[in-house]
């Protein structure tokens, strides 16, 4: 079964960089790494979950942003690594949640629940 396991989160100044990662593990031989489209999702107390970045299929590689997140935040994956990262940059107040990555056949963020595949998450943190 696939796993997902976020790493890098933490806490940091407003104006910092954080640089998330998601290694994956558990594909089959017909469906791999490569197939899945790979997100991040933010969730912050109150609020649903929002996706904040997605890259598409190895074969594809569309990327996709939320747009407060647009020229600040940078997704890409990994194949040799099975990893996706998601590269945090002049982080704000409003960017702290904790961070999911999740994989999907597309990058359909507006509808989380359909996420197949689900890691623990990570804590981010921003202050002053």
């Amino acid at each position: 079964e696939v796993q997902l396991a976020e790493s890098g989160g933490g806490l940091v100044q407003a104006g910092g960089s954080l640089s998330l990662s998601c290694a994956a593990s558990g594909f089959s031989f017909d469906v791999t790494f490569d197939h899945y489209a790979i997100a991040w999702f933010r969730q912050t107390p109150g609020k649903e979950r929002e996706g904040v970045a997605c890259i598409t299929s190895a074969d594809d590689g569309t990327i996709y942003y939320e747009d407060s997140v647009k020229g600040r935040f940078a997704i890409s994956r990994d194949s040799a690594k099975s990893a996706v990262r998601l590269q945090m940059d002049r982080l704000k107040f409003e960017d702290a949640g904790v961070y999911y990555c999740a994989a999907a056949d597309g990058c359909d963020m507006s509808n989380y629940p359909a996420w197949g595949f689900w890691g623990q998450g990570t804590q981010v943190t921003v202050s002053s």
